[in-house]
């Protein structure tokens, strides 16, 4: 009920900015305008995450397709390096401010993810994790916010991230997931800690 009311005001509200995200990212850089790839969700299930698209078209193929590139990729957890040239001028004011993210919505209202839980991950990076954390990832739908990113987004290092996602499924609560969402604006504004 909570994932259902708080994306369908957030929607409401994001509806016109999202729309002129759209068009600011169609008409800068060729390609589409959402980019969708591959997540693990609740039960292991497979499904597809939804964001504006924040590069050039063809970024995560091109590499997957460069073994240094691909090695520096999954080094970093996975993401491209905040200075990548092939980030785009209104993807990386997106990435910075998580407006990116607004899509996930969609995720949230067909059952995939939840407001709150841990960010969902790959096939690839869950396997590396042990497995005790891969068997509490399962057991939930992930989220769109959780807890470390009120910790500090990505500055929160790799091995720290682990922690508070086992803390966080471990000693879950629907307080704590409102605590989560209320400070979750405040950290969005710190759009020096997002990559």
């Amino acid at each position: 009920v909570l994932d259902v009311v708080v994306a369908t005001v957030a929607a409401l509200l994001l509806i016109v900015p999202a729309l002129i995200i759209a068009l600011l990212v169609k008409t800068t850089s060729k390609g589409p305008v959402l980019f969708r790839q591959e997540r693990v969700g609740v039960g292991g299930k497979l499904f597809n995450v939804w964001k504006f698209r924040s590069m050039a078209d063809g970024t995560h193929l091109e590499v997957l397709a460069d073994d240094e590139l691909s090695q520096a990729y999954r080094d970093n957890d996975f993401k491209l390096s905040p200075n990548d040239p092939r980030i785009t001028r209104i993807g990386r004011i997106l990435r910075s401010t998580s407006l990116d993210e607004v899509p996930q919505l969609v995720n949230v209202l067909a059952g995939h993810m939840s407001i709150v839980g841990i960010r969902p991950l790959l096939a690839e990076q869950l396997a590396l994790r042990p497995v005790y954390d891969q068997d509490l990832y399962r057991r939930m739908r992930p989220g769109m916010t959780g807890l470390w990113q009120g910790e500090g987004r990505s500055t929160v290092q790799k091995e720290d991230r682990l922690h508070l996602d086992r803390r966080y499924l471990e000693d879950w609560s629907v307080l704590d997931d409102v605590k989560i969402i209320l400070r979750t604006p405040l950290a969005l504004l710190r759009v020096a800690h997002a990559h």
